[in-house]
């Protein structure tokens, strides 16, 4: 019965260590966790990504730089006068060609230097203005596009370039633990692996950044086609109009 006594009397001292030590635990692990988390920034993650993050930021900051400013030229050309074909249409009809080619030039949106073309066709066979009007639709289309190849380009070689820099890592990261002997072990393999994955993490952001930015761009581009599509196919009905 001794025995039994010292035995349960034991267990409750048992039960109140244990817990203290788990509450002492759940007490540490957070700080730890936070510590751990806050020793590794975003910034500290980009140095250790090596010489190809270089390129990476290079060519994020000139795709930004291009998305923003063809996005600027791109919304002023998809600006529409409601009452510019209106008075395009009154000039010609009674003869002010003068007029209505000042007003396009005041005007200096695309749809305006298309039919700025036009108007200086006319008297030409219908289909000379046509060609003339759809040829210089096409120049304004491809001065829109400017820049694209470069985010076109981007989308698809930086994810390349990351991954390149993830290769170069690992080579390292195998060359250190060869080279460590009989020191080696996982930390200095695993070390290695994450520093050489920050490449490919920035490689897909950059790519990432720049297809969102072509195809935004794009889909602006193709409104304004339109645009000049309507504003050629309603001067060519102008033209065919009988004069009042």
């Amino acid at each position: 019965m001794s025995i039994l006594n010292m035995i349960f009397a034991q267990v409750p001292e048992t039960v109140t260590d244990t817990v203290n030590i788990i509450s002492e635990t759940a007490a540490t692990a957070p700080a730890e966790a936070a510590a751990t988390t806050a020793s590794m920034s975003v910034w500290e993650l980009c140095l250790k990504g090596g010489f190809i993050m270089i390129p990476l930021a290079i060519l994020l900051v000139v795709s930004i730089y291009i998305f923003i400013e063809r996005y600027i030229v791109i919304r002023r050309a998809d600006r529409e006068d409601a009452t510019f074909m209106k008075r395009i249409k009154d000039y010609i009809h009674d003869g002010e060609i003068d007029s209505a080619k000042l007003l396009c030039k005041k005007n200096g949106t695309p749809y305006a230097r298309l039919i700025l073309k036009g108007i200086s066709r006319i008297g030409r066979p219908m289909n000379d203005v046509l060609v003339a009007i759809e040829n210089t639709g096409n120049l304004e289309i491809a001065n829109l596009g400017k820049g694209l190849t470069w985010l076109a380009t981007t989308a698809a070689g930086a994810p390349m370039l990351g991954f390149l820099g993830t290769v170069i890592g690992m080579v390292e990261a195998f060359f250190a633990l060869a080279n460590a002997g009989s020191s080696a072990n996982i930390s200095v393999l695993a070390g290695g692996i994450y520093e050489a994955l920050v490449t490919t993490v920035a490689g897909l952001a950059v790519g990432i950044v720049a297809l969102f930015a072509y195809n935004a761009l794009v889909a602006r581009i193709n409104g304004v086609m339109k645009l000049l599509e309507g504003k050629t196919m309603e001067f060519m009905d102008l033209l065919n109009e009988p004069a009042e």
